[in-house]
Order: C-alpha cells, then sequence, then structure tokens
C-alpha cells in the first residue's frame, strides 16, 4: 500500500455511500463530480484494491471490502473531528465556525427567533445551517460534515450524544366547519375514524405524531413533504392534521382557513440538541441551551 489514505479521500468515501450518486456526493463535498471520481480511484490504487464494481450501474455499487471500508472511514473521520474540535474548545468557547444542522419542521419557524439571540450572546460565532430530514443529518454529523445537530426528540441519533430542552405541543388543524371545530380543547380518542394528513416517510414529524397517541382508529394518510401543503389540504376539507405549536406560531397556517385547537393530553414532541459522543465541545454545546429556550419560549 503506498502510503495513508487523506482525510479527503474519506470523505468522498462515506460521501459516496451517503448519497448513493456521484454527482450529490460531490456536491456535498464542495467539489467536481471528476474531482470526486479520480479521488475514489486514487483511493483504489492507493489501497491495490476495489472499492467499488465497475458494472456501468448508474448508481455506485460498493463491493464487501468497500463498504466495510466506509464503516471504518466514518470512524477515523469522527477521530480526526474531535482532534481538530479539541483545538476550538481550547479557544474562547462558542467563536469561530460551528456548522449546525437543522430539520425542516424547526427551521423555519425556530431560526427567526434564534438568530438574534445567538448574534447577541455570541458575537464571534459563525453559525454555517444545514436543513436537512433527520437521518441525512445524522449521517452528516457521524461523517464530520456538521458539528451540532437541533432535532426533535426522540429520534434515531445512532451514538450521538442528546439533550432535550423544551417540549413542543401538538395542535389539531381542521377546516372551521368540521365538528371538531365547535370544541374548546380535544380529548384522546376525538379522533377516532377521522382522515388524519402526516407527513410522507422519511420524516420525523410524522413518527411524533403517531407516538403521541390519540390516533387510534383514525384514518392515516400521506399529504406532502411539507407542513405547508398539509396545511392547504386541511384548508380544502381533505382532512385534519397535528401541527406543533412551533410551526403554527412561526406562520405555517398563515392565510389559510383552518382552526386550530389544544389536545387533551400529552401530546407533545421535544426539541433538543444532538452531537458526536466523543466531541470534547459538549459543554460549548450546552452553552448554547438558555438561548434556545429562550427562543423556544418567545411567544
Amino acid at each position: 500500500m503506498n502510503g495513508l489514505p487523506s482525510p479527503q479521500q474519506l470523505r468522498y468515501l462515506v460521501a459516496l455511500s451517503e448519497y448513493g450518486h456521484f454527482g450529490r456526493a460531490a456536491a456535498a463535498c464542495a467539489v467536481t463530480q471528476s474531482t470526486l471520481s479520480a479521488g475514489i480511484l486514487a483511493l483504489e490504487r492507493q489501497l491495490d484494491a476495489a472499492v467499488l464494481e465497475r458494472t456501468g450501474a448508474k448508481r455506485p455499487v460498493f463491493t464487501p471490502l468497500g463498504r466495510d471500508l466506509v464503516g471504518r472511514a466514518r470512524t477515523a473521520l469522527e477521530a480526526l473531528n474531535a482532534f481538530a474540535e479539541s483545538v476550538e474548545a481550547a479557544r474562547e468557547p462558542l467563536t469561530g465556525p460551528l456548522w449546525l444542522g437543522i430539520v425542516p419542521t424547526i427551521g423555519p419557524y425556530l431560526l427567526p427567533r434564534l438568530m438574534p439571540r445567538l448574534r447577541a450572546s455570541f458575537p464571534g460565532l459563525r453559525l454555517f445551517l444545514r436543513e436537512d430530514p433527520t437521518e441525512r443529518l445524522v449521517e452528516a454529523l457521524e461523517a464530520g460534515r456538521l458539528d451540532l445537530l437541533l432535532v426533535a426528540l426522540p429520534c434515531d441519533c445512532g451514538g450521538a450524544a442528546t439533550l432535550a430542552i423544551a417540549e413542543d405541543p401538538f395542535l389539531l388543524a381542521c377546516p372551521p366547519g368540521h365538528p371538531l371545530a365547535a370544541r374548546a380543547e380535544i380529548p384522546p380518542g376525538a379522533l377516532a375514524g377521522e382522515r388524519v394528513m402526516l407527513l410522507e416517510d422519511g420524516h420525523c414529524l410524522r413518527e411524533h405524531a403517531l407516538s403521541a397517541g390519540g390516533l387510534a382508529g383514525a384514518a392515516q394518510d400521506v399529504a406532502g413533504t411539507s407542513l405547508h401543503t398539509i396545511v392547504q389540504m386541511v384548508a380544502g376539507g381533505l382532512g385534519v392534521t397535528l401541527l406543533p405549536r412551533l410551526a403554527v406560531e412561526g406562520g405555517v397556517t398563515a392565510g389559510a382557513e383552518v382552526a386550530l385547537r389544544p389536545l387533551v393530553g400529552a401530546f407533545a414532541r421535544r426539541i433538543g440538541l444532538a452531537w458526536r459522543a466523543r466531541s470534547p465541545r459538549g459543554d460549548e454545546f450546552r452553552a448554547l441551551v438558555p438561548s434556545i429556550a429562550a427562543a423556544l419560549g418567545d411567544r
């Protein structure tokens, strides 16, 4: 073997596994597709072994060795990130760049309230944002492309450390003329027989709504990929839905004719942080909690 793989080659390998597409993997690594392909080929030459099958398939197909090396590359990158993070942690806390991942059902509604607080409390912090579903964010965190996640809990965060900050209750949204709109609050079991519009599979809010309870006997229906789409379908009389209060306060129902009613019981998701368990910056990340909690409470 002629030398050790470079960190960039390991990032190319992990990104290609994560995205399953040369173009998207290259974009995630901020390089051209030809650069990424050349990096993978150079890695194979260094290893004197194939990590990809040359079958002409449109999507990259990893060899058994390649799949094993992806896992090892993730571990190596995590160690390298911890090495770099230890330097950041030794400096003044929460200064310099920080890559934050945030899920789409939180970002648009919380960031307008959170960003001014962070700028005021941590003027030396340079925050770079990425919005994606939880699964993609966790993969980016594990690969070292993100430092911290702002997500809805519980979630499958792999081996990441998590910290819950606040609860975000669900509200029922229904057409104004719906029988449930006549109630001041919605008791458990009242949704039985209703057509409940939910986000499609892959969105954590769908799982949180299902696990919140109260949907026994309801007909679940996939409505779309965004809360705004669901709200418009509810306004059109196609069903009812559960919306996080954060999204409602952030204007997700603005301009739509829907009635909003509170739910009786513990119908809520939790908003929290996640970071690599071995990161030395855990205390720094915890220092963000008061600003996030204040933004969540700014109603």
